[in-house]
């Protein structure tokens, strides 16, 4: 588990090299794999440490160089978005009571709940946006959305226009500044302040969280559920 992790983190932090060897490879099939990365990392619960922001921008970085068509990965990408968002609202539509019971704790950890909470409690609908923005938390939104927070219908419109939102943006950003001499001699450091910055607004709305639930207004008695 620990070697998964250090070779996640090669990964994350070596993007353009990495993605560089894929594209390389497997040419058009890149698209493919993308896809699929976006696809697991927006649809399945239990994947939220695949990345997101970071990979959008390395693509677009490649993008930029012609080795990638900017137009196809942005239509490809955010329908990979759409669509995971998707399958992970059905998924807490009806399967969502059930994973929660049985699952939270080994393979969804309660305190990246807390912070998807959190940001519906603060953004309401517009989490479904926002959260396009912020790894994990865009992962869990969807999932959380379909236990009970939110219609399929207002869910979609949020979905699409988010999803598409999403992928020009990060896309965007890579194509017209991954090509700059000082991003593309320090790209770790830019894909890590990539991470950094995008899990500020989470850090602090699960602070927030946490800290109104075990205040003084708190009108539940210790140990028992407000109603």
């Amino acid at each position: 588990m620990i070697e998964f992790f250090l070779q996640l983190a090669d990964w994350v932090l070596r993007l353009d090299h990495h993605l560089a060897a894929l594209i390389e490879a497997y040419g058009v099939w890149t698209y493919v794999v993308l896809f699929a990365v976006v696809f697991a990392e927006t649809g399945l619960v239990v994947t939220p440490i695949l990345p997101g922001d970071s990979l959008l921008f390395a693509a677009g970085t490649f993008a930029g160089r012609g080795s990638l068509n900017g137009l196809a990965l942005i239509v490809i990408l955010s329908v990979a978005a759409i669509l995971g968002d998707t399958v992970n609202y059905w998924v807490g539509k009806y399967l969502g009571d059930h994973i929660l019971r049985r699952h939270t704790g080994r393979w969804i950890k309660k305190k990246h709940l807390d912070r998807t909470h959190a940001f519906f409690e603060r953004y309401g609908g517009k989490t479904i946006v926002l959260a396009r923005f912020v790894p994990i938390v865009r992962t869990f939104a969807p999932f959380v959305a379909g236990i009970g927070a939110m219609t399929y219908a207002r869910f979609l419109a949020y979905n699409i226009f988010g999803g598409i939102l999403w992928v020009a943006v990060c896309v965007g950003a890579g194509y017209f500044f991954g090509g700059l001499p000082i991003v593309q001699n320090n790209f770790s450091l830019v894909v890590l302040a990539i991470v950094v910055i995008s899990l500020i607004p989470a850090v602090v709305e699960y602070v927030r969280y946490r800290s109104q639930a075990a205040g003084p207004s708190d009108p539940a008695a210790p140990g028992e559920k407000a109603t």
